[in-house]
């Protein structure tokens, strides 16, 4: 009889992640396999061998799986439990697709990729420093630096293929499902048979992919978002994660993970490479590579040699004199949309709002539409004629009247890409108009209707930041942005950043080519020195200056952070408890910084109060040991938070 410390797939009890269990025949490390606990029937991994226990065992159920998951891929499973301080079992969650145990019918798989022209793939002096750089690189983690349209995917495909040919696999990750498209595209003319993993598949395509993936004696080429991060590929030798900056690549929901973080260590444990790619790398990361001696590789200059730098015009939002024509689309942006229609070209409007309007009033006493769960306002929808909360859901009628004073003259205001949409609709009647954001229905995707934009067929984009996220479309010749600087007002510390980036990676989807192209940028704060350096696209001189803030503030990277937030359904126990965890921190030996407590940015949600600490240290451990601290309800936790909004 041979005996197993197995891992359930779900928490059993607290403080326990794996259980001994028995089986007659031997059985290979990172099996899966089904288990009973209690009554009930759970998927776990075989993680261990051990010797016959004093106390009876239950006999493992049955072998999901006889393919064994490489053991790169559990030493990461384990550092993620240990690393986020979550229990194994929710990290495995995370690794393992649903419905392993089910049969399923087998269906062909269908493969209706895109196009693109690839006929122009000469590589030029920036991409072959940059490739001799991979090559010539240690296992372990490089930063591509390259500005936009320097050509960072031709090095990721020539890349790819060279760890093809030595018998590795490759995982490319994506920060939106929306990029796939492109860059199956772009990768199909060289590399067979790709893999897709992404939340839109069905569970049975996930899984089968995945067991593909598992039993494949062939190195493969997979492509998703992070999920794809968890593909059991046995020979893992390049990792490459584009758009490295994308908050996406942040888990929001436990094990709340950095697939940046969790992809090192997978390629640690696979004795391989990472390479993480953007134009605008968080400053953090870009910081820490230089600190520790990292191989950053720069690509300055645009792939195409005589590409021509796009047209840029900032418009004083301020000053009504420049909306004669409209009151938030600028004669400026008005006359570059009617001369990129008659040129026969595509323009993009970004705004990072979506919906028709973010505030419904009353003129008379200032009554505002609001969410009574969530005490925030309730954004208009025109196109359905409803008022929506963007953190509930919640759904309600536009009223005709107030319903305080009774007084009929309400007004939406705001801007939205819902608004923006209808109204460049009236503008341009003859044109075609698509609009891509959060309300997006799942078959007018950029993913899905990607063949239309890269040909041109669509020629007014409007949407939110995924427009912003390495798109390169050939018939694209002008830039809107709405309001460029609609983030700077978030109270966060990474506002700034993420305006910078958002504003730079939108301006760079122009000036790839020998084509005039033109961007007009709206700003309220048109001098605000992150606006200046964005259209500057001036990387260095935006991140030294924040680097020197961060530093005095102590924000990382010059610290780590862990954010505390208790939810309860009043908000005086919502606030007793806060002061009470904030009081008892603050009296402990632990080397930490405790600020607040302070209302959560969104203090109410769904009918609870939430409120938050902030702790910083200079050790990591210092905030593991807090969370020992921390009470066994009503308390949610997130280490390395990218944001604390």
């Amino acid at each position: 009889m041979h005996y197993y410390e197995v891992a359930p797939n779900q928490i059993v009890r607290a403080g326990s992640d794996v259980f001994t269990y028995a089986s007659g025949t031997p059985l290979a490390l990172g099996t899966v396999v089904q288990i009973e606990v209690g009554t009930k029937q759970f998927t776990g991994i075989i993680l261990g061998e051990v010797s016959e226990p004093a106390y009876a065992t239950k006999p493992i159920t049955s072998v999901v799986i006889d393919t064994p998951l490489p053991q790169s891929l559990i030493a990461t499973a384990k550092w993620m439990a240990e690393y986020y301080a979550t229990p194994l079992a929710v990290v495995l969650q995370t690794i393992l697709p649903r419905g392993l145990t089910k049969k399923r019918r087998s269906t062909p798989e269908k493969h209706d990729h895109p196009t693109r022209n690839r006929t122009k793939n000469v590589l030029t002096l920036d991409q072959t420093n940059a490739l001799e750089a991979i090559r010539s690189m240690s296992p372990g983690t490089a930063l591509l630096h390259g500005v936009t349209g320097s050509g960072k995917t031709q090095v990721y495909l020539e890349a790819a293929k060279e760890a093809l040919a030595t018998g590795s696999s490759v995982i490319v990750l994506v920060p939106e499902i929306a990029l796939t498209s492109q860059l199956v595209a772009d990768f199909q003319h060289d590399i067979e048979d790709i893999m897709l993993v992404h939340s839109a598949q069905t569970e049975a395509e996930r899984h089968r992919t995945w067991q593909e993936a598992l039993t494949s004696s062939q190195p493969r080429v997979v492509i998703g978002p992070r999920s794809a991060l968890f593909t059991p590929l046995a020979h893992v030798g390049l990792i490459i994660i584009d758009e490295c900056h994308e908050p996406s690549f942040k888990q929001e929901q436990a094990p709340r993970y950095s697939a940046l973080r969790v992809a090192s260590t997978r390629i640690h444990h696979a004795g391989g490479k990472l390479i993480m790619g953007s134009a605008t790398p968080l400053i953090a990361d870009y910081y820490l590579a230089q600190a520790t001696g990292r191989p950053i590789i720069s690509m300055p200059k645009p792939a195409v040699a005589s590409a021509t730098p796009p047209t840029i015009t900032a418009v004083d939002m301020t000053k009504r004199q420049n909306f004669d024509r409209h009151y938030f689309l600028s004669d400026t942006l008005l006359h570059s949309i009617e001369t990129t229609l008659t040129d026969g070209h595509q323009i993009l409007l970004f705004h990072n709002r979506r919906g028709s309007a973010s505030t419904t009033l009353c003129t008379n006493c200032g009554w505002s539409a609001g969410c009574e769960r969530c005490f925030v306002p309730l954004t208009l929808h025109a196109d359905s004629h409803v008022l929506i909360c963007h953190i509930c859901g919640n759904r309600h009628q536009v009223p005709t009247m107030c319903p305080e004073c009774r007084y009929t003259d309400i007004v939406h205001k705001g801007i939205g890409t819902k608004l923006i949409e209808s109204e460049v609709r009236k503008l341009f009647p003859e044109a075609v108009v698509a609009r891509f954001d959060g309300d997006t229905t799942s078959d007018d995707t950029v993913n899905q209707r990607y063949q239309e934009l890269y040909d041109g067929r669509i020629q007014i984009l409007i949407g939110t930041q995924v427009l912003a996220k390495g798109l390169d479309l050939p018939h694209l010749r002008a830039v809107g942005v709405i309001q460029a600087d609609a983030g700077l007002s978030m109270p966060d510390y990474s506002s700034s950043e993420r305006t910078f980036q958002l504003l730079a990676q939108v301006i760079g989807r122009v000036g790839r080519s020998t084509h005039a192209t033109g961007v007009v940028v709206q700003s309220y704060q048109p001098n605000s020195p992150v606006i200046h350096d964005a259209l500057a696209q001036d990387y260095q001189t935006f991140s030294q200056r924040t680097l020197a803030l961060r530093r005095s503030t102590h924000y990382p990277p010059f610290c780590f952070l862990l954010k505390l937030t208790c939810v309860y359904k009043t908000e005086a126990t919502a606030i007793r408890n806060s002061k009470l965890l904030a009081d008892t921190l603050r009296q402990t030996d632990l080397e930490i910084e405790v600020l607040g407590p302070t209302p959560a940015f969104y203090e109410r949600v769904r009918d609870t109060y939430r409120w938050q600490l902030v702790i910083k240290s200079q050790s990591r451990q210092e905030l593991l040991k807090v969370l020992a601290h921390l009470p066994p309800k009503n308390w949610q936790y997130e280490l390395d938070p990218l944001s604390l909004l």
